[in-house]
């Protein structure tokens, strides 16, 4: 693949799933909307950095769950019992002088015959020809207020169709989008769920190479480099800015500053993810930088190993998303009375929230083209019932504030997270993670051996 161009290796990597798949979903989703509807998906806007340098381009997760198609100042529309074609895409046209500059682009023929677009046509041409295909619709499903820019052009577009001769029928409903389609987004296909594995496994990688080199007198961003040496090396980006966490660093949920010296004696949180394809993995793992637990650090880490694995055998089909985090709660709570930061029982400590001072948040999160990916957790104001084909993380954790007066000082500043990604099956659940270990003795002795 050396010397092609960036945008053909762009597709190339979409084409793992496959065309009749993408185009399965937008069936699915245009039989949801009606016959009435249309539905209106933008592609991620082109975001500047800094002066004139932009920030690297991550298409929309919808447009792409839809699609495939990697490139910016894009609309899809799908307009359920078009006659001349139900699925039609606006897009760049190939232009050799921009190309000159930014490479090759798709346009609208390639648009057809690559991503199978009933019909493409120009972006700059929007604004003529979009307007009568939304006219006699009753309703627009789309992402209203979520890009300023396109819903400027939005009620632009409506506001021309009241203004044609005779008055255009305008869609009375603006409806949201998510409504329907993140529902389909939250069932994996084997198709994402084999890409969900791969994206595991190179976060593996990384965090098993990163744990060869983490030793005291480095910097917390050298850990971050390794790990996203390994990434890059194998394809896939950082699925969010890793999280290098050494000693009271890791106490900070979602600590970013990556710059603290490693010193000897600490844990290290690492907390870091790939993405291969837009599907996001995301894994953490705490560990010794000296290659031994101490005593208190053993301790709370067993603690947290013990509420993770217990919240995992929760991840099963018919069993509540909220089972997981009650499972780990109750192994924190009663880990912390027995160890005494708690004072009284675990149902105590559960009943008046205490264990919220060492345990704040969740135990896990729907996971797939965004890390914290979409779908509702609570249905009719019941916790969602698990199906196979969902992806969930498991991330219990222990973090005792360094100025935690209320328990000795040897527990204090000590920060403890372990994270798989689960997928639940038919039978019970698989973790696309483990070759990450775990275990405290494991760690110790893969450690030993740097």
């Amino acid at each position: 693949m050396r010397g092609w161009p960036q945008q053909a290796q762009q597709r190339n990597r979409a084409l793992s799933i496959p065309p009749d798949e993408y185009a399965r979903r937008r069936r699915q989703l245009m039989k949801m909307a009606g016959e009435d509807a249309v539905l209106l998906v933008a592609a991620a806007p082109e975001r500047i950095r800094n002066a004139d340098a932009a920030w690297p381009y991550r298409q929309d997760s919808d447009l792409h769950y839809l699609s495939g198609f990697p490139e910016p100042d894009a609309v899809l529309a799908l307009l359920p019992g078009r006659r001349h074609g139900e699925v039609v895409l606006f897009c760049r046209e190939r232009d050799d002088e921009h190309e000159r500059w930014h490479g090759e682009s798709i346009g609208t023929e390639r648009a057809v015959s690559e991503h199978g677009m009933d019909d493409a046509f120009p972006i700059d041409d929007i604004d003529d020809i979009l307007p009568g295909m939304i006219e006699g619709r009753a309703r627009v499903y789309c992402h209203f207020g979520r890009e300023p820019e396109f819903d400027a052009r939005l009620l632009a577009w409506m506001r021309r169709l009241r203004q044609l001769r005779g008055g255009g029928v305008v869609p009375k409903e603006f409806v949201a989008l998510g409504h329907l389609l993140h529902d389909l987004r939250l069932y994996k296909s084997k198709a994402e769920l084999r890409l969900m594995r791969a994206s595991a496994a190179i976060a593996a990688e990384a965090h098993l190479a990163a744990m060869q080199m983490a030793r005291a007198g480095r910097y917390e961003y050298e850990v971050e480099a390794e790990l996203v040496r390994a990434m890059r090396g194998r394809g896939a980006v950082p699925a969010f800015p890793p999280i290098v966490a050494s000693g009271t660093n890791a106490c900070v949920m979602h600590y970013q500053a990556n710059r603290a010296p490693l010193r000897d004696g600490d844990l290290l949180l690492i907390d870091a993810g790939a993405e291969l394809e837009c599907y996001a993995s995301d894994i953490s793992r705490s560990f010794p930088l000296n290659g031994r637990y101490s005593r208190e650090q053993r301790a709370l880490y067993e603690v947290v190993l013990a509420a993770q694995l217990a919240a995992i055998e929760e991840v099963r089909p018919g069993r509540p998303f909220s089972a997981a985090h009650d499972a780990a709660v109750r192994m924190i709570a009663e880990g912390l009375c027995s160890l005494g930061l708690l004072t009284g029982d675990a149902d105590a400590a559960i009943a008046d929230g205490s264990y919220k001072r060492f345990f704040p948040a969740k135990t896990g999160h729907w996971l797939g083209l965004d890390v914290h990916d979409v779908g509702d957790y609570r249905i009719d104001g019941e916790p969602r019932i698990l199906e196979p084909g969902m992806v969930v993380t498991v991330e219990p954790g222990i973090y005792v504030q360094p100025g935690e007066r209320s328990v000795p000082e040897r527990w204090r500043g000590i920060g403890i997270r372990i994270e798989d990604d689960v997928a639940v099956t038919r039978d019970g659940n698989d973790v696309l993670t483990a070759a990450v270990p775990k275990d405290a003795e494991a760690i110790e002795a893969m450690l030993a051996q740097r």
